[in-house]
């Protein structure tokens, strides 16, 4: 492909180069003879520290937006992270302009609703991608997902891939970060969906103004929101939104209002009530946030043109998320929950859930993670033993950090509950202790890891699936 064609609706001055270009790369060690390497200003390094290294590898051209030396020809552009949004899109073939994109946005929720809204379209014979935490999903084939939001040039890799397969629709998360460094720069969003905003993430956006603002630029490029009004922020955003939103809740200031709440152990169900009529919702995931969950997914789906009753079918026949208030199976006489409640919001959910059915103690286990947002580690620690019949503090993905020192923080939280927890660093040591000392009817949450099968330490990823650790502690307690 010519590098004219590539950098078509890049900003930049050409004039004078042309070349042929074999691929489009950031990283510097992928690059392969005939490459543009695109030298972006990354979360932890610069790119452009690595342009000799690029061109070493057989680079046939640099896109940058700092000054840099090569042998080979070097485009300016004010902005790279921009510019490899929409050089990615160009060299995978615009795919993007002919898909559907969902966005949904949002501290909490997003990987369930993205599922919901598939099966609901899959129903109607609508096929449909997903882009997120847990995987992708490509027609029948699913790709270990590396971040919530992969980087642009790899996001536009990922649309070719599924207008390929025969998508016409695409569900994706679209993170904070991926908002805040242009990793969806130039997406003409279908539908744009806000879930809520509670804390997290501060350690990268440091205030939650920014927070918010990182958020909002979803609503600057979708056709239609959906927004969740009984957030705090929800308001804002409806308010700020340059598309045409509909709101969701439980409030009466929703356009899409749930009414009439029954919760169980087996999930819920609610009225909807919407133009003027009702509609009966039944939803085999349990907990309140079940219900906004449904909610957002629904009003995606109407923003779509998809008709009530077909959402209504989709939603019976969703299953639950891996990862989400799952139920490990054992033949044991309590029972054991993994959740990926990595937040103060997402703790005090899936706990409040669980207390709604529990008919033992309820016992959370739970850590946070090393080189992330510090504040809310004593907010976690105060929430856990407030909503807990007791606690076992451990680690999770401590990364780079002190384990140890990650504990204290939590414990800082949790001074007003002395005797109602214990700290375990060792996360294996700490979910058999949960398991040996439990009682008759008692529900353990394993909070934090929820789907993810690893576990990040100091010396990088270690294989971590808390489904076989329970299985096996379960079977050398028999």
């Amino acid at each position: 492909m010519k590098l004219s064609e590539i950098l078509k609706n890049v900003p930049c001055e050409l004039s004078g180069f042309e070349c042929d270009i074999t691929s489009v790369e950031y990283d510097s060690r992928k690059v392969t003879p005939g490459s543009l390497f695109v030298a972006i200003c990354g979360y932890e390094t610069d790119g452009h520290l690595y342009v000799k290294n690029a061109v070493e590898n057989g680079a046939a051209a640099i896109l940058a937006q700092n000054k840099v030396e090569a042998p080979v020809p070097v485009i300016y552009t004010e902005d790279t992270r921009q510019g490899l949004a929409l050089a990615g899109a160009a060299f995978y073939g615009n795919s993007a302009d002919r898909l559907k994109i969902i966005g949904v946005t949002g501290t909490n929720g997003k990987t369930t609703v993205t599922y919901l809204v598939k099966k609901i379209l899959e129903l109607k014979g609508i096929k449909a991608g997903i882009i997120g935490t847990n995987q992708n999903i490509v027609g029948n084939e699913v790709l270990e997902a590396g971040r919530t939001t992969p980087e642009s040039l790899d996001l536009h890799e990922l649309f070719k891939r599924m207008e390929d397969a025969g998508a016409t629709h695409v569900i994706m998360e679209v993170s904070s970060h991926a908002l805040a460094l242009s990793r969806t720069y130039g997406i003409d969003f279908e539908v744009g969906a806000f879930t809520n905003l509670t804390q997290d993430h501060l350690d990268f956006h440091k205030t939650f103004e920014e927070y918010y603002k990182a958020k909002a630029k979803l609503f600057s490029q979708c056709k239609k929101g959906a927004v969740n009004i009984d957030d705090s922020y929800g308001e804002r955003m409806a308010q700020d939104s340059k598309a045409p939103v509909l709101t969701y809740g439980i409030s009466d200031k929703a356009d899409i209002r749930a009414e009439n709440i029954k919760l169980s152990e087996r999930g819920v169900i609610f009225d909807v009530n919407y133009g003027g009529k009702t509609h009966e919702v039944r939803l085999g995931i349990p907990g309140k946030f079940s219900v906004y969950n449904a909610l957002t997914a629904i009003t995606i789906c109407l923003q779509l043109g998809i008709d009530f009753e077909d959402i209504v079918k989709g939603l019976i026949l969703a299953k639950g998320v891996k990862g989400r208030a799952e139920v490990v199976p054992l033949s044991a006489p309590y029972t054991v929950i993994i959740d990926y409640a990595h937040t103060p919001d997402g703790l005090e959910n899936i706990i409040n859930t669980v207390r709604g059915f529990a008919k033992g103690r309820v016992v959370t286990l739970f850590g946070c993670g090393g080189d992330r947002d510090k504040t809310k580690r004593p907010i976690m620690g105060d929430i856990a033993g407030t909503l807990s019949d007791f606690c076992v503090v451990t680690s999770d993905n401590p990364r780079t950090e002190n384990p140890s020192l990650i504990i204290k923080d939590v414990l800082e939280g949790m001074k007003k509950f002395e005797g109602k927890y214990v700290a375990i660093e060792d996360r294996t040591e700490a979910i058999k202790y949960a398991m040996e000392n439990a009682k008759e009817g008692d529900v353990i949450i394993l909070a934090g890891k929820g789907h993810e099968t690893y576990q990040i330490v100091k010396s990088g990823k270690i294989d971590y699936d808390e489904r076989v650790i329970v299985k096996s502690i379960f079977e050398g307690m028999k």
